[in-house]
């Protein structure tokens, strides 16, 4: 069955889809480095929705800014690609939030299961 939506359940799902964005970017670079072009076209595959490098590479900065993240240029033919890789550090934020998503994952099961999913 396809979901079609409109209106308020369109941004409220935009809403939170950008804001798991930085977190979906630590998850992905946990399982190897990327350059910012694979992070755009991998988050579009589990989510399902286009996303554009104004919106994505914003909170690449950001968690480079943080420590979460480090780049690092490579040559790949003619062109320079950064690829990011997760730190320590990320690593570390990373487990804390799979940590605080278990103990709410309840919550989330006794919402979804109100509405038959």
């Amino acid at each position: 069955m396809k979901y079609y939506l409109t209106g308020i359940e369109e941004d409220l799902i935009r809403v939170s889809i950008r804001g798991f964005n930085r977190v979906m970017i630590l998850w992905l670079l946990r399982h190897g480095p990327l350059s910012g072009y694979r992070i755009i076209r991998e988050i579009e595959r589990l989510t399902k929705r286009n996303f554009s490098s104004g919106m994505i590479y914003p909170f690449l900065y950001d968690l480079e800014n943080m420590g979460l993240i480090a780049g690092m240029w490579k040559r790949k033919g003619r062109k320079m690609i950064k690829y990011y890789f997760i730190t320590e550090e990320g690593n570390k934020v990373l487990e804390n939030i799979r940590d605080l998503l278990k103990r709410t994952k309840e919550i989330i099961f006794d919402f979804l299961g109100e509405y038959g999913c």
